[in-house]
């Protein structure tokens, strides 16, 4: 293992494109796992299995979203403290930031089991469904404790530049997934039960790789100490919370352009439910962008290498172009297999076109978001990331809907979708670039709240 941090020197733009591609992979498997696991419930034949797992997924999506937030939050401190060539200190950080992030999901997971039926009926669900989401919350909200621990320990190796392990851990876990859901699921005559079990293992299956890979082969997760959980805590929550707070803007977002496009009828939120598979299938590279950047700012950062950082968002912005221009022109192309795979017909219809036509060009601006949102993340200023993705999906989204929906039916929901994205991500991309531009030698100190103990050899203090 290099004292260097990996970002420090080659092409930005080689390392934001090796990056993105590996948590690209991973998150598009993740998705596909998702879908598989949904496939094999609804094989069962009873309606009510399949809703109750999407009340659940409903619910557990809040609770992700805070999991996620940490892992920013981790890769924030621990890639600046690569950066200014303080491994021993980034290793600290890291297994305190692991131990913050299980206990905070822990506190996140009793309320959740204890208020089940009640957050499921806001879901709006009732009777056997609501019992049944409510069982499948008991059975895999426990498991979002070890989950929380190895997303920070995956966000450490991508923090310095590991992506690759990073993405395995996914796909491994991933693979054990979908060998064991159908035999749960069906050849133990589990159902339900079986796929929530079947959840629980795949995420102390993360677990386990992350261990294996970000603590035992490459050593960058030391045993928490309570002098590190002081010293990270300030540093640590500046960036938690706003980050949390702006992965809750995408599931508010979505639940308000789902009541807009509602009345439209079921062939309209039938294209709308696959609108959002496709988005998240085709958009893995931009969706993964933001994490898979952060440590490469962060690294700059911490050095001192103010020029790198510019460079870094630059070619973010080029990437974010060029992978939507490609996405735009096959789903052009393809959008009339789709439609007919789906058999969406009238405004079902004209939503994906919509979609194909206006929606994925104004991913360039949704990718351009992203990119903002990673430099505000990791170079001190994550409160902006917050305000930007609730203007976006809390302010803008559902008012420009309903005005384009007025206009042009169900299509106009999508279309107001992309107005909203294209105004904000246009300005928090400017905001972003004039912030970086400006930032000098003087912004890169103070960030850490307080400084590591001095450990001169930090491997003869393990034993403590």
């Amino acid at each position: 293992m290099s004292a260097q941090g990996r970002f420090l020197t080659g092409s930005t733009l080689g390392h934001v494109v090796r990056m993105t591609a590996t948590g690209a992979l991973g998150i598009t498997f993740v998705f596909i796992v998702d879908a598989a696991n949904l496939l094999w419930i609804s094989q069962l034949g009873d309606k009510q299995l399949v809703a109750a797992v999407g009340f659940a997924y409903a619910v557990q999506f809040f609770s992700v979203s805070v999991a996620v937030g940490l892992m920013i939050a981790a890769t924030a401190v621990v890639s600046r403290s690569i950066g200014a060539g303080d491994r021993a200190r980034a290793r600290r950080q890291a297994g305190a930031a692991a131990l913050i992030a299980a206990l905070t999901l822990a506190v996140v997971s009793v309320l959740i089991v204890s208020l089940r039926y009640q957050l499921v009926g806001w879901a709006g669900a009732s009777g056997e469904t609501a019992r049944l989401a409510a069982r499948y919350l008991a059975i895999t909200i426990p498991s979002l404790v070890p989950m929380s621990a190895a997303l920070v320990m995956s966000g450490t190796l991508r923090a310095d530049g590991y992506g690759a392990k990073a993405m395995y851990i996914t796909l491994i876990a991933g693979l054990v997934l979908l060998v064991i859901d159908p035999v749960l699921i069906f050849y133990m005559g589990w159902g339900l039960d079986g796929a929530a079990i079947g959840l629980v293992l795949f995420r102390f299956a993360l677990l386990a790789l992350a261990v294996r890979f970000a603590v035992l082969q490459l050593n960058l997760v030391d045993r928490p100490r309570l002098r590190t959980l002081r010293n990270i805590g300030a540093p640590f929550v500046a960036v938690a919370i706003p980050a949390i707070a702006t992965q809750m803007s995408t599931p508010v977002g979505n639940y308000l352009l789902t009541r807009v496009m509602a009345p439209f009828g079921d062939d309209a939120v039938a294209a709308w439910a696959v609108v959002g598979r496709l988005t998240v299938v085709v958009f893995g590279g931009i969706f993964a962008l933001s994490g898979a950047i952060g440590g490469i700012f962060g690294q700059n950062f911490g050095a001192g290498q103010l020029d790198r950082v510019r460079s870094t968002y630059r070619d973010a912005l080029i990437f974010c172009f060029l992978y939507t221009l490609v996405a735009w022109g096959l789903f052009v192309v393809l959008v009339p297999y789709v439609i007919a795979t789906f058999d969406l017909q009238g405004q079902g219809a004209d939503v994906l076109n919509a979609f194909a036509v206006i929606g994925v060009g104004g991913f360039i601006f949704f990718g351009a978001l992203f990119v903002s949102n990673a430099a505000f993340n990791n170079l001190g200023k994550p409160a902006r990331s917050t305000l930007v993705n609730w203007i976006k999906d809390g302010v803008l989204a559902m008012p420009a809907a309903i005005w384009f929906a007025g206009i042009f039916g169900a299509a106009g929901v999508i279309y107001g979708q992309a107005a909203a994205g294209i105004i904000v991500g246009a300005a928090s991309a400017t905001w972003g670039w004039f912030y970086v531009k400006g930032l000098g030698p003087a912004d890169t100190r103070g960030l850490d709240a307080a400084p590591a103990p001095p450990y001169p050899n930090p491997d003869r203090h393990r034993s403590r």
